[in-house]
């Protein structure tokens, strides 16, 4: 692993500078990697229209994340906003809740946020140094020389390496992935880790974009093609090919063999038999999808680097916000049918169903 990494600017694939385009100016304020860790995020008046990368609902609330730490809080549905205290100030990318109270956000430097009261306040679990670690102690365990040259490499970088995504089972069981192939389980609630990188079959270390769940179905998706597939919970993967060699940013399992994943440069490919084969779904242009989630009625909306909030009609995929917003990188769908669109301006509501 090489040690230039610093945020996502860093990151020595083309796929990856992508999402660093995105961010632009999301990272650098923050500082250094360590000292960001370290340094709870600055409150600020103008946190909601901050860079923000993901979304979940907690209940009757919304709690958005993204550059600098910032965490930010709606009980009105997304109307106002009110930032909330956090331990670090490292970008946030991701945040899951696996029930009204319990959530995990994950983001730079390896970190893993907690938080057991609707995201009012926010613990740190995990982080880049305590990952190196663990691989370092695992490698020598397994007495694997290569292995214990990379780790000890892990551990020389420092916790320069982001998590990209979550998944939350519940609330003591959560799943983390990211950049070089990090992947790391908890099975109470974020005290302890084990690795689950030796079990998706990933030498090369690309980057894990993405994982979702159906049921004991698993859907992990990233670099230059990457595909993996778990039918027991986690605890094997299968590698499934596809007709596109770039990366995936993001995907959806909207049902038991039915999986979408997109990407680098517009690309959306479905499957309907679990991988075995793939049709690619137009789209109105060739911007990558950075981001998607599923609908009340399990249908996939993607959002994408033009702007773009879009949803599925007659096997295409068309704009559903008329006007396009600025760049964008996750989608949350609400209770109430609208959709929040999270990018370079903060948190935006899009009324769907203007699809042309």
């Amino acid at each position: 692993m090489k040690s230039t990494f610093s945020g996502l600017a860093g990151l020595r694939r083309v796929s990856f500078g992508v999402l660093a385009a995105l961010l632009a100016g999301a990272v650098s304020a923050a500082g250094p990697v360590v000292d960001a860790l370290d340094r709870p995020a600055v409150r600020t008046a103008q946190a909601a229209h901050a860079v923000l990368l993901g979304a979940a609902q907690a209940g009757d609330s919304l709690i958005a994340v993204g550059e600098r730490g910032i965490i930010v809080r709606s009980d009105d549905q997304g109307a106002s906003w009110q930032q909330i205290s956090v331990p670090v100030s490292v970008t946030l990318t991701a945040v899951r809740f696996a029930d009204a109270r319990h959530g995990y956000a994950v983001g730079h430097g390896g970190t893993v946020l907690t938080t057991s009261d609707g995201g009012q306040a926010w613990e740190r679990r995990l982080d880049g140094r305590q990952i190196a670690r663990m691989a370092l102690e695992a490698a020598q365990k397994a007495d694997a020389a290569r292995a214990v040259r990379e780790a000890e490499q892990l551990v020389a970088d420092g916790p320069d390496k982001p998590l990209l995504d979550v998944l939350v089972f519940d609330h003591q069981r959560a799943v983390v992935v990211g950049a070089y192939g990090l992947a790391f389980a908890t099975d109470d609630g974020g005290r302890t880790w084990a690795s689950w990188m030796d079990r998706l079959d990933n030498p090369r270390g690309f980057h894990l974009y993405a994982i979702r769940r159906h049921g004991e179905r698993l859907l992990v998706v990233g670099e230059q093609g990457l595909v993996r597939f778990s039918e027991d919970g986690g605890r094997t993967f299968a590698p499934i090919q596809t007709p596109y060699g770039g990366s995936f940013f993001t995907a959806e399992l909207p049902a038991e063999d039915v999986f979408v994943t997109a990407g680098l440069r517009g690309n959306v490919w479905r499957s309907m038999d679990a991988g075995a084969s793939w049709m690619q779904l137009p789209v109105p242009m060739p911007a990558s999808i950075t981001g998607s989630a599923l609908r009340a009625d399990g249908s996939p909306v993607f959002v994408n680097q033009a702007g773009m909030v879009l949803g599925e009609l007659d096997g295409a995929l068309v704009p559903v916000n008329a006007t396009p917003l600025p760049s964008l990188n996750g989608v949350l769908p609400k209770p109430d049918g609208t959709l929040l669109a999270l990018g370079i301006h903060g948190a935006v509501s899009v009324k769907p169903g203007d699809q042309k």
